[in-house]
């Protein structure tokens, strides 16, 4: 989390939002044998729970159940090169959205997990332009049954939610103008847009 007040913003919506469309991110947790993450498909609950599955034999699979964990989602990020403030004064930074969930984590049990595997399939199998989606009663169900022992579902009950957008919100608007159009020059239009979105 960054420290500078400028890069924080406090909208809901715009979280659930940035989980919702990149869908993936880290589990961090400091374990007896050190601190340990997992990459990690999420899905936000209407509760606004974070859940997501591990491998049996993923580090932090024996540990999750019952503690305090960290979650977190990346969004899009741009290096800044100094050369395009009008400023000569100035050293290159990284503009970037990051999103900070800390709460207690609990396993789910055999049916959540199935039901968890549905959603995050079927949300995603929507985003596939061609053929009809997948869906899970495609698999042989011995083979699903299987499947699913060598994996633990989790659901993160988010108490804090961190964010920061740091995109130049303390530079003067024509300064990121210029940042705006270095970042489009260079082909990094994500962040760009958030700029010109969210960056006064």
């Amino acid at each position: 989390m960054h420290p500078n007040s400028a890069f924080k913003k406090e909208d809901r919506a715009l979280f659930e939002a940035l989980i919702t469309e990149i869908g993936f991110g880290m589990v961090f947790f400091t374990t007896p044998d050190g601190p340990r993450v997992a990459h990690v498909p999420l899905l936000l609950t209407e509760a606004g729970t974070l859940r997501f599955h591990l491998a049996l034999g993923n580090a932090l699979t024996r540990h999750l159940d019952g503690v305090q964990a960290l979650a977190v989602v990346n969004g899009p990020d741009g290096y800044i090169s100094a050369r395009w403030y009008a400023d000569p004064d100035q050293v290159p930074t990284w503009n970037y959205i990051a999103l900070e969930m800390e709460g207690p984590v609990r396993r789910m049990d055999r049916a959540e997990l199935l039901a968890l595997l549905g959603d995050v399939s079927a949300h995603h199998e929507a985003r596939v332009a061609q053929g009809s989606p997948w869906t899970m009663d495609k698999m042989d169900l011995n083979k699903r049954e299987r499947m699913m022992d060598m994996i633990v579902g989790f659901e993160l009950t988010v108490q804090a939610w961190r964010p920061t957008l740091k995109l130049s919100q303390n530079k003067s608007h024509e300064e990121r103008a210029r940042l705006i159009e270095g970042l489009k020059a260079q082909g990094t239009d994500a962040v760009a847009a958030l700029m010109e979105r969210f960056g006064s």
